[in-house]
């Protein structure tokens, strides 16, 4: 063993599915990818989404990485050209026909998943009209109830009231941008074109919240449906974590099985402790929150951890203490793997940091992994 402690924080990096038909249709990516693609990942580099067959996008989803995508494909390009965004994606966005973007969710505006702050600066950008829907802004008890319970979901609905009552001129195909919130409707089909290639529009069914006092209300179908036209869709309705070999993981809830983040050894009831091994974040709880959440999330571990200490639970309480970080190190280098240190990734910054001075940009992202590689093997051979 190489450390008294081991906590697993590597989050949600995969997608859950909407498991409706279309799917899989070009046009159609997670939100996820298309953040990666303009943040230069080298995974998405290639990405390509569909800007120019339609002027309007379907983003489903209202939470703050749906509206991350929807101020890249709205605001506009000189602005964007003054950020850290990929060069690749600023070339294919200057040539853009998206002028209005449409926010789908499955509940109301009390339930919108975005936080003010997100929200407050997407409805900050120059020329931008957001819309609300007034009839979709009705308050329920249930709602009121909520809003109570949770200043941050009161915030939202406040801002959102504000966007309805908005004057700024609405989406008229003559170069001005829309965001639309839709609320109370839910993704059914994604729509194909005649040839059946690609993404043409979603089909979106009408929903009304239910839901049992002091439980969250839940969307449910009315059977009513309606369409909205559109060339690119992308899903922004949650992450999922993913396994990794030798660990015990809960694939239907997408988590490493815990309690109070000790790791258990498997999913039965009853299961024991894996000694010294904890977990923390989305990985721990699943993908909801932000960083207060884990904040508070992350001290219910640290207690346990310092528990099973003083409990004399842990490795450091016998007479040899583990080797740590120079064991760990030495293993990597028995198995050929080679690593990238922090001090090699302050190399690569201040590469793309130069590379971004020449363009008037914070940085300039490096996506290729050879050449990130390449500049770390050079400062390394530098390194007395």
């Amino acid at each position: 063993m190489l450390y008294d402690v081991v906590v697993l924080a590597y989050g949600a990096e995969s997608d859950r599915k909407l498991g409706v038909p279309g799917e899989e249709l070009v046009g159609v990516h997670a939100a996820r990818e298309f953040v990666w693609w303009y943040n230069g990942h080298p995974d998405q580099v290639n990405l390509q989404p569909d800007l120019q067959s339609s002027d309007t996008a379907v983003v489903l989803g209202q939470g703050n990485v749906a509206l991350d995508c929807a101020r890249i494909l709205l605001r506009s390009t000189e602005e964007l050209a003054t950020t850290d965004i990929a060069e690749h994606a600023l070339v294919q966005l200057r040539e853009s026909r998206i002028r209005r973007v449409v926010l789908v969710g499955r509940r109301g505006p009390v339930q919108a998943a975005c936080t003010a702050k997100e929200l407050r600066e997407i409805m900050g950008i120059k020329g931008l009209s957001v819309k609300v829907r007034a009839c979709d802004l009705a308050l329920s008890p249930a709602d009121l109830e909520e809003m109570k319970a949770s200043r941050s979901h009161k915030r939202v609905y406040e801002l959102l009231v504000k966007a309805a009552g908005s004057k700024l001129p609405v989406h008229n195909g003559s170069g001005g941008r829309e965001l639309l919130f839709v609320f109370y409707r839910n993704p059914a089909e994604i729509l194909s074109s005649d040839d059946g290639a690609r993404v043409a529009g979603v089909k979106l069914e009408k929903t009304v919240l239910q839901g049992e006092k002091d439980k969250p209300q839940r969307a449910v179908g009315t059977g009513e449906f309606e369409e909205v036209s559109c060339g690119l869709v992308l899903k922004s309705i949650g992450y999922k974590s993913i396994p990794i070999p030798g660990l015990t993981f809960d694939h239907r809830q997408g988590l490493v099985p815990n309690s109070k983040g000790r790791v258990l050894r498997s999913v039965e009831e009853g299961s024991s402790f894996v000694a010294g091994l904890f977990v923390v974040g989305w990985l721990k709880r699943g993908p909801t929150g932000i960083i207060g959440t884990n904040l508070i999330d992350a001290d219910e571990t640290v207690e346990s951890i310092v528990e099973d200490w003083t409990s004399g639970g842990l490795g450091s309480q016998s007479s040899s203490c583990p080797p740590g970080s120079r064991g760990l190190q030495e293993l990597l280098e028995e198995r050929c793997i080679s690593i990238v240190t922090f001090d090699d990734w302050l190399k690569i910054h201040s590469a793309e940091v130069a590379l971004g001075s020449e363009k008037g940009k914070p940085q300039e992202k490096i996506i290729c992994r050879e050449e990130m590689l390449s500049i770390a093997k050079q400062v390394s051979s530098q390194t007395p």
